[in-house]
């Protein structure tokens, strides 16, 4: 389903999508369960090499996690729960997110602060880039309950609505056919 963290999307976002996709709904699998999950994740992906975050550490990743996925679904034409810009507004701001100059010719946007909120505010410097070119309305959140993993929509036309036609579209359209047909 996933392309995964692997670098093949505009702008560094498949490290959007990965980190969306740490919570696996439909197998009920969190990659990040606990702070040290959290921390290996950030180290992994060279984001972060401090100590184990804290808990309140932990519950921001998480928090930052489900507004990108709200994003995500928003993307798709689902209407979120919450605003999903405030929770990612904070992480930028906690992460104290920032343009740098680095000579006469190179500018860059990084985070200002260290730790997680550095690492997590980094997550969402691929989707500050990406919003110029308009690439970042083409990751999205799976429409179909249960589901909501992250993909990156390469359709012509911008109209994926499923992570996967095989697996979640299918599903989606023989229940909408049950639903349609009559019972005997």
């Amino acid at each position: 389903m996933n392309e995964g963290f692997n670098g093949f999307l505009p702008h560094g976002l498949d490290l959007v999508v990965d980190f969306v996709n740490t919570l696996d709904i439909d197998e009920q699998t969190d990659t990040l369960r606990t702070p040290a999950q959290l921390g290996e994740w950030l180290s992994v992906r060279g984001l972060s090499d401090a100590a184990t975050p804290s808990a309140a550490e932990h519950r921001r990743a998480i928090a930052l996690r489900e507004a990108l996925r709200s994003a995500l679904l928003a993307h798709n034409g689902v209407e979120p729960d919450a605003d999903p810009e405030v929770e990612l507004e904070r992480a930028a701001a906690r992460g104290l997110l920032r343009v740098h100059f680095h000579g006469a010719d190179a500018v860059a946007l990084e985070p200002s602060a260290a730790g997680v909120d550095g690492a997590l505010a980094r997550i969402l410097v691929p989707v500050v880039h990406a919003t110029a070119d308009r690439t970042w309305s083409r990751v999205k959140a799976c429409r179909a309950d249960g589901c909501h993993w992250a993909f990156y929509d390469r359709s012509r036309n911008r109209a994926g609505v499923w992570c996967d036609m095989a697996v979640c579209g299918n599903r989606t359209k023989v229940r909408t056919f049950r639903e349609r047909s009559p019972r005997p």
